[in-house]
């Protein structure tokens, strides 16, 4: 790792140095390349903390790096393999589909919290498939599948690493090779959390269950979960398990929108001056716009970030009025957020084969046009591995002044969907877009109603959280209008896998 650190600023070689100590006295040394069989009874919980821009992302993409050349397997959460006493594992989580995607555009192959928590069961003939491409086994012969298949299959594993897309490629459905989903009972080892911010208590003792070895990577500047107090998991770990990191890495300097959010740092700030401080900002340089309507074709695909409901509602109409959508039935293109999955507790099985495919609260979905049954949606699941899904849908939109919403379009029961142009702030945590459009009307009005959290002003956090949503544009939107369309809604810029998956959930 001698040439990685050299990378490393001073505060991320000292956690790289602390985590590779913790590592080691876990049977994992990352130095001499060697792995002990993993010890029982102990609990080790460490957290990297910093801002955006302090390096979390590259200081967890050399951990693994250096894991994966130690012999360390990386536990995917489509197929998991046979276990063996000595084997050393490590599994990198995301609390949703997109934050999971963020890390793997980094190269480093995360799933979703909620994909290691349960695991599926394969079918044996097709087990020998995943064994193969998995490089634990020798290339089977499956009856009704044919070598040309086969070929498709491993040439997809080689660049995706996905065990149901390979499957796919071969022609198969999910329902061909995965027979059920079970939560996990037995612990795992070595377990990697980014956005651990967004993690609650329920979840953190759930992961803490599961892995003696717990790394977390958060910013302590975005906002805690609902119900959590304005605090954080790794907030209650002592002094010396938390690392923080201060310095923004080089590879973000100059960047105004991180410029704007540290900023957010100074108590004297007020809402006025850091809004001169926008405004100056995008005279400057082009990744900041201060723009006097909300742009609707954005919407498609990265959503208005407010703060209010009230707020939200009212863009989403707008953005349906403008687009001609009709109250009776969705566009093709239309982007929705999974706000649950409304089962009763008999169909447990069906809800676990939902959630696997991505479909998980807080998802970001588009809506790719009516399935093949009543009340089924043919949808592509932002950020997840095989995005795909055809799926029992019950699609809400609310109505400004209307207590109930009006649904267009509706299974007997299934996932549930908010319209997704538009977002509150803390749904958007774990995500990121090019280009975000903050609605800062919103706020100024969090500003003036003075309201604090976890002793900042709650205006700031919510502008932290909202501009750092931004991978290469800020959009600071002062006034509550809306563009014209300058195209019709699309879905031809959506991936397409090779054999998409369908998710059939009839009940």
């Amino acid at each position: 790792m001698a040439g990685t650190t050299l990378e490393f600023s001073h505060d991320q070689a000292e956690a790289h140095d602390r985590i590779t100590d913790a590592l080691r006295a876990a049977g994992i040394d990352l130095d001499a390349g060697l792995l002990a069989p993993p010890r029982e009874g102990k609990q080790t919980v460490m957290a990297v903390t910093g801002k955006a821009g302090s390096g979390k992302t590259v200081l967890l993409a050399a951990l693994y790096h250096a894991m994966e050349e130690a012999g360390v397997d990386v536990v995917s959460a489509d197929y998991e393999g046979r276990r063996r006493k000595d084997r050393r594992t490590l599994a990198i989580l995301a609390p949703t589909n997109k934050a999971a995607s963020v890390l793997r555009a980094h190269g480093v192959p995360a799933t979703t919290i909620h994909r290691i928590l349960y695991t599926p069961m394969y079918d044996p003939e097709y087990e020998k498939i995943a064994e193969w491409l998995a490089g634990r086994g020798e290339r089977p012969g499956i009856e009704g599948l044919t070598d040309l298949a086969l070929d498709r299959a491993h040439a997809f594993y080689q660049s995706n690493k996905s065990i149901p897309g390979a499957l796919a490629s071969a022609g198969l459905r999910g329902s061909d090779f995965i027979t059920g989903w079970k939560r996990r009972e037995e612990p795992l080892d070595v377990g990697f959390v980014d956005e651990s911010s967004m993690l609650d208590d329920k979840q953190f003792e759930d992961l803490k269950d599961i892995f003696p070895t717990l790394l977390l990577f958060g910013d302590p500047a975005q906002l805690a979960p609902v119900k959590q107090s304005g605090a954080m998991v790794f907030d209650a770990l002592p002094a010396p398990a938390i690392l923080e990191l201060h310095r923004v890495h080089r590879q973000d300097a100059d960047n105004p929108i991180l410029d704007l959010a540290h900023a957010l740092s100074d108590p004297a700030l007020e809402f006025s001056d850091f809004e001169r401080m926008v405004e100056d900002a995008a005279k400057r340089d082009d990744r900041v716009r201060w723009a006097g309507r909300v742009e609707v074709d954005l919407m498609a695909r990265s959503p208005v970030l407010v703060w209010r409901n009230a707020t939200r509602i009212r863009l989403i109409n707008a953005f349906r009025a403008v687009h001609g959508a009709p109250d009776t039935e969705m566009l093709e293109g239309e982007p929705l957020i999974c706000d649950g999955i409304e089962l009763p507790l008999k169909y447990r099985k069906k809800r676990l084969d939902l959630e696997a495919r991505g479909l998980i609260k807080g998802a970001q979905v588009i809506y790719l046009g009516p399935g093949g049954k009543p009340g089924f949606s043919r949808l592509h699941v932002i950020g997840a591995e095989d995005p795909q899904v055809s799926a029992a849908s019950i699609v809400k939109i609310e109505k400004p002044g209307e207590e109930e919403p009006f649904i267009p379009y509706a299974a007997r029961m299934g996932a549930t969907f908010l319209h997704g142009s538009a977002v509150t702030i803390h749904k958007a945590q774990g995500s990121q877009w090019k280009d975000v459009q903050v609605f800062a009307p919103d706020l100024y009005v969090a500003a003036r109603m003075g309201r604090i959290e976890a002793g900042q002003p709650l205006w700031k956090r919510l502008a932290y959280v909202a501009i750092t949503r931004a991978e290469e544009r800020l959009h600071w939107v002062v006034r509550n209008r809306l563009s014209k369309p300058e195209h019709p809604l699309r879905v031809d810029d959506l991936q397409t896998p090779p054999a998409p998956l369908e998710l059939e959930t009839e009940i």
